[in-house]
Formats: structure tokens, C-alpha cells, sequence
């Protein structure tokens, strides 16, 4: 054995940052399931009725945070509670909302039919031998969710037993159930099975999907009017035919239900000024339970593993409970200051938004550039001008000849607004967007409009082309 010293590095974070981190990051919806699961699991916490009534989300913006949870100190292990706590300790966190004004609305989970429930409910509609509704069944058990077969007819039938016949032909009944197009095995077969049951099945669009499937990103409608040989007016016909179909049987009816968007702040006008407040009307109005304090006054007699339970149990309350109010504060803040570079947006709309940064946040409310990016990922703010992602607000700014800026999104809608307006018989080209935009004195390459066209989904100029 050997005596010796050694340096290391190593980076640690306080429990207590650690979760404030995690809480800020949270969306509001998760933040809220986390603090009902801690008051399930934490006995030293406990929620409180609304008592208070306030009318206004200027009130509201007013008010401090009295009973918040004092700071917490790294030495809490060393602290002695018996003295330190006292008959007036009451850690809270209580919600800026009253909901004793509002109805309460359990939110229950809505259940809806699957595809699989769908099909096979249609199945038992038919008149068919028990052999042919257990091949139906095998079929249907064999599309997935999108709508689309997974396995080929002579596969089923071998693993079946039986004729490749027998399978073939439930299978043609299976793919004219609801939703058309359901049983294909790929795109073409689904669009041809949608245009058949929609009574197109000797039409120019059938023979465009039977034909150029595979090259209708590529060829322009005029190039395939020729490749066919017939009017370009009846091939823009039938391409404005085939966008009505759903590349996806199932798309929108069987899929899980979208996760709604609840924003975690709200943005009101109040006379000539913007207030920020936090949406947490919702949330549990916490304390710590005066119940179970009592065991750590000096006196009460109970075990020492009871009083470092209970000891334990306070330490992860207060932790919880400051990083609840941290998380509103830090957010307000946040917002207090997108609110004021941004105000022209919330008075006027998005046509106003301007060139902003994180960083330029970040110094203007002294926190670090990965804290504003926590703050706005994955949360909403509730506007005058409607419900926005908070991280819509930075956007980088495009330089004007002037020396001025404008932002991105800016000249996207200028890009939407040109392409509007074009005369479809004679689309814009990318270059004569880039001129366009030029006499409006904006700074930037061609290549970037191509960019920023193709981000707004914008085809190119030959597939805009259009005769009526």
C-alpha cells in the first residue's frame, strides 16, 4: 500500500439547482402533474383551499411572494430544527388564480375507437363464413395504424394455411372499407383505391398516379400533359384531383389525440401598459403541513429514524417550493423583457416583430443565454394577438440597405405575400422574388430566398404554374 495525493476535477450541482433546472424546463402541464405526484408522496406537504379572490390579472401582477420559501441553505443538514422552527414558520406556495369563482372540471381522458376497432366492426357487418372472418381479422390485424398492409397476401396465406386465393379475395373487400384507401400496401395502391371510390377509375388522375407516382416531385404538370398527351388544362384537372386525396388512410381519425396547448403565461393589456402574470390556476395550492411540524418541535416524543424521516421529508418541501417560485419568477422576468423590445408585436401584430436574440434577453435581465433557451422551448405565452410559442419571439435579424434590420419572419411573410399575389400563369421565379425584395432595400442572396421559400413549403415556380 502506497500513500499518495492526487488532484481531480469534478464538477457538482446542489440538489437544490438540479431540480430548479428540471422545473424550468418543465411545460406547464408536466409542471403541474409533478407537483400533484410530490403532494402524494410527501407527507410533509400539504394543499390548501382558495381563500383569496383576485379580480385582475393586474393584481395579480402586483403581488409578491410573502409566503414563498425562504432561501435555502446548503447546511440544512446541520440546521437545528427544534429551535429554528416556530408556531409562525408557514412555507407556502399558493396559486395567483382563485378558482372558487370558476367551475371545476375533471379532466378525463377521452377515449376513442381505433382502426383496428373500426375495421373489424365493419367486418362483422358482412355475411361471411367463420373461415373468411378469421382471414378478415388476421388482415386487419396485419395494417397498421397508418392504414397500410404490412404483409403481402402470399405471406398471410402461408402462415394461415390456406389459399393465397381465399386470402386475396377478403382482402379486396377489406380495401374498400372506411377510410378509403385503407389495405394498400403502398402510396400508389392507396391513391388508386381512394380515386376508385370516388368513381375515377378510367380518369386522366388515375392514370397519373398509375404512371408518374414516383415522379410527381419531379415533373412539372406541363411535362406530363406532353408525356400523356393530353390538354395541360385537363392534367392540372387531374393533379388538383389527386392533392384531395389522403397519403395516409388513417391520417386525423385514428391517430392519438393531440396534446393540448395550455400556455404557461398570460400577456394583458392594463390601460397604456403590457402585464405579464403567471397561468397557474391550475396548480395545487401547497404548504407544509402544520401536522406533521409539530413532530419536530422540541419535546415531541418520537424516534430518532421518525425525526430524520420527517427531517428529510420538510428539506425536499422547502426545496420543492422554492423552485416553484423561482421557476415564476424567472419567467416573468423573462417576459417582462421580451414585452418591452417586442412591445410594437403585442400593440400592433406580427407584421412588427422585431430582430431579438437571446442574448440580447439574457443581458438585459442578468441570466445566462441556457436559462432564456429553458424558458422559452416547449412553452406558450397567451397574447392580444393570439397563443405563441415563447421562443417565436427570437428571431434573427436581415440588414436593410439603410443599416436597418428586419426580422426573419418578417420577410418570410414578404416571400408568402409576393407568391400571393403572382400571376399564376407565369409564376415568380426565385430571382425575381430576390429582385422584388431588392427594390424593397432588403440585403440578402438569392440562394437564401430558395431557403426560406422552401421552408414556408413553397413549391418552385414551374410547379405553381397553373392556366385558370
Amino acid at each position: 500500500m502506497k500513500l499518495g495525493l492526487q488532484l481531480r476535477l469534478k464538477q457538482t450541482l446542489a440538489p437544490q439547482l438540479i431540480q430548479s433546472l428540471k422545473m424550468l424546463q418543465m411545460p406547464i402541464l408536466k409542471l403541474e402533474q409533478t407537483l400533484r405526484h410530490e403532494l402524494s408522496i410527501n407527507p410533509m406537504l400539504e394543499e390548501l383551499e382558495p381563500v383569496e379572490t383576485l379580480e385582475t390579472p393586474e393584481q395579480i401582477g402586483e403581488i409578491s411572494l410573502q409566503e414563498k420559501a425562504d432561501d435555502i441553505d446548503p447546511k440544512l443538514g446541520k440546521i437545528d430544527w427544534e429551535n429554528y422552527l416556530g408556531d409562525d414558520l408557514d412555507y407556502k406556495f399558493k396559486s395567483t388564480y382563485d378558482r372558487s369563482s370558476e367551475e371545476a372540471f375533471e379532466r378525463t381522458p377521452l377515449i376513442e375507437k381505433t382502426l383496428y376497432d373500426h375495421l373489424l366492426e365493419q367486418l362483422s357487418y358482412l355475411k361471411l363464413s367463420e373461415e373468411e372472418q378469421l382471414i378478415g381479422a388476421y388482415i386487419i390485424g396485419n395494417i397498421s395504424p397508418k392504414g397500410y398492409l404490412v404483409c403481402l397476401p402470399h405471406e398471410m396465406a402461408e402462415e394461415l394455411n390456406l389459399p393465397v386465393e381465399k386470402v386475396e379475395k377478403i382482402m379486396g373487400i377489406i380495401q374498400h372499407f372506411d377510410p378509403s384507401g385503407v389495405g394498400a400496401h403502398d402510396l400508389r395502391e392507396s391513391l388508386l383505391l381512394q380515386l376508385e371510390e370516388k368513381g375515377h377509375k378510367d380518369s386522366i388522375a388515375y392514370q397519373i398516379v398509375d404512371q408518374f407516382i414516383n415522379v410527381l416531385d419531379k415533373k412539372s404538370i406541363l411535362q406530363i400533359s406532353r408525356s400523356m398527351g393530353v390538354p395541360f388544362e385537363k392534367a392540372q384537372q387531374a393533379m388538383d384531383l389527386i392533392k384531395t386525396l389522403s397519403p395516409t388512410p388513417a391520417y386525423g381519425r385514428f391517430e392519438s389525440a393531440a396534446i393540448p396547448i395550455v400556455p404557461d403565461l398570460m400577456v394583458d393589456r392594463m390601460g397604456d401598459e403590457f402585464v405579464v402574470y403567471h397561468n397557474d390556476k391550475n396548480f395545487p395550492k401547497l404548504r407544509i403541513s402544520s401536522g406533521y411540524r409539530q413532530l419536530l418541535k422540541p419535546g415531541s416524543n418520537i424516534s430518532k429514524d421518525t425525526r430524520t424521516y420527517v427531517r428529510e421529508k420538510l428539506e425536499q418541501a422547502r426545496w420543492l417550493l422554492n423552485s416553484i417560485n423561482q421557476r415564476r419568477t424567472t419567467m416573468i422576468r423573462v417576459m417582462d423583457a421580451i414585452v418591452e423590445e417586442q412591445c410594437e408585436f403585442f400593440d400592433k401584430g406580427p407584421a412588427f416583430l422585431k430582430p431579438l436574440i437571446m442574448e440580447d434577453i439574457a443581458n438585459k435581465v442578468n441570466m445566462n443565454v441556457a436559462t432564456i433557451s429553458r424558458v422559452s422551448n416547449g412553452k406558450y405565452v397567451q397574447t392580444p394577438q393570439g397563443v405563441y410559442e415563447i421562443k417565436y419571439f427570437f428571431n434573427p435579424g436581415i440588414a436593410n440597405e439603410d443599416g436597418s434590420e428586419r426580422s426573419k419572419r418578417h420577410v418570410k411573410n414578404m416571400i408568402e405575400e409576393i407568391v400571393r399575389d403572382e400571376d399564376t400563369k407565369r409564376p415568380l421565379s426565385d430571382q425575381e422574388i430576390f429582385q422584388k425584395l431588392q427594390a424593397e432595400k432588403i440585403v440578402l442572396a438569392r440562394r437564401t430566398v430558395t431557403k426560406y421559400r422552401e421552408e414556408l413549403r413553397i413549391p418552385a415556380a414551374r410547379f405553381r404554374k397553373r392556366m385558370a
